[in-house]
């Protein structure tokens, strides 16, 4: 297979002068900051020996000397194939870099907290010495946001308590309880979905890789398989322990700091301080999850044109509701593939759905091939991420961590395996409006994602999408900072390629496939947008040099963002790429620019 990669309330007054402080904010911190920068390690101002002694003996020992492993022997290298070795090593990220944008480097320090306490240490001691800072949960970011060099990491590896509630009330709101799970912020999602699903039989809308931080998920919008069902992942969110630049540990909700809440889901990871609790809503668990996948091959490029155009009017009239989620990828070589999940139905009722293109594809036996009959499958839903009932039913669809002495059941998707520590050549996206979804679009978004396909391929995400969700779900999620766009959207569209980790060294001829790599997603892209003109991007997998990422990611809530950043972090000790406030920093966060 290839490696070709397919996601408040507030009073009017606060919103008036938030408006204002939006405005004002970037040009006085740029006043404030002119000619200031962060502190490397051969500069004078940085700390002394004695300095960072005294921070070790506040942390209990906890901060540590950061050293890469050396990957010289085949064991190494094999290792970097495995997300939870990644997870476990303070020095490594997810993925390795992004070819001429940044390649994953280790912190000089890192302290491994163990509670707010060790953040607040950290976020203090990071602000009186001009410290660049980093977060790392998970360390997903496909945009390099949780390392930096001659930086102090805050590691929240260690943070994974989970409290499952039958009726969770936020601080300081009178509203009714609700079914909750609080997750600590070095939780990732294997662990919550076990807890909250394979043992507890309830839903919590997480990510769709087990191996996703749920902080910075949550924090980006975040979404899983089954989003276009309960909304995104930022929606479900009731409440939030953060540490903010001012090293205060702070509990956030729609009641107590609404602004920061708001701004939590979906304003980036890594801006507005360090998160270490998390509150989310649980919801009743579906009866089935399931299963659809398909390949097929069409012998001409009109067959290819017809199967996806009797595809989007498949989609638009039979799967676009809350029932159908995940993908569907058109490839060069005129191959289409299907790989989409559904919720709340037999398996003869999702095969049923399809019935018309299988009976299509099959009296058109001259014009396209599959690789196999469509598979269809259904599972009780308490069962999906279940290791144990995966292992013996599907063992193919799972990958173990098999090293010695690590925890039994740690398990992730076969399908993820080439993202981990993958060097990206190039990850664009932009939402897909549901006005292509009409008669009248259904045409020219057929055409637009044939014409993306002649260059790489192009997958729809259809979960990434709101259009077609209850009406409760898109509600929730207007409630975020996301960009609008997004409940208006039945997809969103992804190009991408990633290649073999930069960990072990990148060559010239990687180089130079990877930079043609990029132009020809950039291609593919330019496709779609011609049908989707100002379609906005979501942050978390977006450019790496998308040049409106503001009104892309955020559209009209950049300035209420903004505003948000200037009264909890007014300095921008929290800064990543493409974050709120980056635009006042060089790329690499030490210098403010001119």
């Amino acid at each position: 297979m290839s490696r070709d990669k397919y996601g408040l309330f507030v009073d009017r007054r606060q919103v008036l002068g938030g408006m204002a402080a939006g405005l004002m904010a970037p040009s006085l911190a740029r006043a404030k900051h002119v000619g200031w920068s962060r502190v490397r390690p051969a500069e004078a101002a940085w700390p002394s020996e004695a300095e960072w002694g005294t921070l070790r003996k506040t942390l209990g020992g906890r901060l540590l000397t950061v050293a890469m492993p050396s990957f010289g022997s085949d064991e190494e290298a094999r290792l970097l194939s495995n997300p939870f070795y990644i997870r476990d090593q303070v020095g490594l990220t997810q993925s390795s870099g992004r070819v001429d944008g940044w390649c994953s480097s280790p912190s000089v320090y890192a302290v491994r907290a163990r509670d707010a306490a060790d953040v607040s240490a950290a976020v203090r001691f990071a602000s009186r010495h001009r410290l660049r800072l980093v977060v790392k949960g998970g360390g997903h970011s496909y945009l390099g946001g949780s390392n930096a060099p001659d930086s102090l990491l805050v590691w929240t590896r260690d943070l994974e308590a989970i409290e499952l509630h039958d009726s969770f009330v936020a601080q300081g709101t009178q509203v009714a309880g609700v079914p909750a799970v609080s997750v600590g912020a070095g939780c990732i999602w294997h662990d919550v979905y076990e807890a909250v699903t394979t043992r507890a039989g309830r839903y919590v809308q997480g990510g769709g890789c087990t191996t996703v931080g749920v902080a910075g998920l949550v924090q980006g919008g975040g979404f899983g398989s089954f989003s276009k069902t309960f909304g995104l992942a930022a929606a479900g969110l009731l409440e939030a322990e953060i540490v903010t630049a001012d090293g205060r540990v702070r509990i956030v909700n729609a009641s107590k700091d609404p602004d920061l809440f708001w701004a939590l889901k979906g304003g980036g990871g890594g801006t507005w301080g360090v998160v270490t609790r998390l509150t989310l809503r649980t919801h009743d668990l579906p009866s089935t999850f399931g299963v659809v996948h398909w390949e097929l091959q069409a012998k001409s490029d009109d067959a290819f044109r017809l199967l996806l155009a009797r595809f989007v009017a498949l989609y638009a009239e039979k799967l676009c509701n809350p029932h159908w989620g995940e993908q569907a990828s058109a490839r060069p070589g005129n191959r289409f593939d299907i790989s989409m999940m559904f919720q709340g139905l037999t398996k003869s009722e999702a095969q049923s759905v399809w019935q018309e293109l299988i009976d299509f594809v099959a009296t058109h036996p001259a014009d396209y091939q599959a690789g196999a009959p469509m598979l269809v499958a259904a599972l009780p839903a308490g069962r999906l991420w279940d290791g144990a009932f995966l292992r013996d039913h599907v063992p193919s669809a799972i990958a173990w961590d098999t090293r010695p002495g690590v925890p039994p059941g740690q398990w992730w998707w076969a399908s993820n395996g080439a993202e981990v520590a993958a060097f990206w050549h190039g990850y664009e996206s932009a939402w897909l409006p549901s006005s292509l979804l009409t008669q009248s679009g259904r045409g020219k978004l057929a055409e637009a994602w044939f014409a993306a396909s002649r260059h790489w391929s192009t997958t729809f995400h259809f979960n990434k999408g709101l259009a077609g969700a209850p009406a409760e779900a898109i509600a929730a999620s207007r409630n975020t900072a996301m960009n609008p766009q997004v409940l208006h959207a039945f997809a969103l569209a992804i190009v991408a390629m990633d290649g073999p980790t930069a960990y072990r060294g990148v060559s010239q001829s990687e180089l130079a496939a990877a930079r043609d790599h990029r132009l020809r997603i950039r291609a593919a892209m330019n496709e779609l947008r011609r049908v989707a003109p100002g379609a906005g991007s979501y942050l978390s997998e977006s450019d790496y040099d998308l040049a409106n990422w503001r009104a892309a990611c955020w559209g009209p809530h950049a300035a209420r963002l903004d505003a948000v950043k200037a009264r909890y972090d007014p300095d921008d000790l929290f800064i990543v790429h493409h974050g709120v406030g980056s635009q006042r920093w060089s790329n690499d966060g030490f210098e403010v620019r001119a």
